[in-house]
């Protein structure tokens, strides 16, 4: 079954383009990662320091291999330069069987 993932991260102002970059490096090496069906990331036009994640995994195992790669992890030391901590929601779509 497909794993649909959403995540919104949200900046420090004075670390925004260094956040950026390393989420633009995750897009451009997750979506070489075979159980990636979709990864596109988006900027809040109303907040520049909001990032949003729209993602599917082929599986939950694809998405468990993604967590573990080390681009994936090199995230963790952003993470004193975010606001607050990602929000992570994992969900199915409803009009699908």
């Amino acid at each position: 079954m497909a794993i649909y993932l959403t995540a919104v991260i949200e900046s420090q102002t004075a670390h925004r383009d260094e956040v950026r970059a390393t989420l633009l490096n995750m897009v451009t090496e997750s979506r070489k990662e075979p159980a990636c069906l979709q990864y596109d990331l988006y900027q809040d036009d109303n907040n520049p320091n909001v990032f949003v994640f729209q993602e599917i995994w082929e599986s939950r195992e694809g998405l468990d291999a993604h967590n573990a790669q080390p681009y994936i992890q090199a995230f963790g030391a952003t993470l004193e330069k975010l606001e607050t901590n990602p929000q992570i929601y994992l969900t199915q779509p409803l009009d699908r069987a």
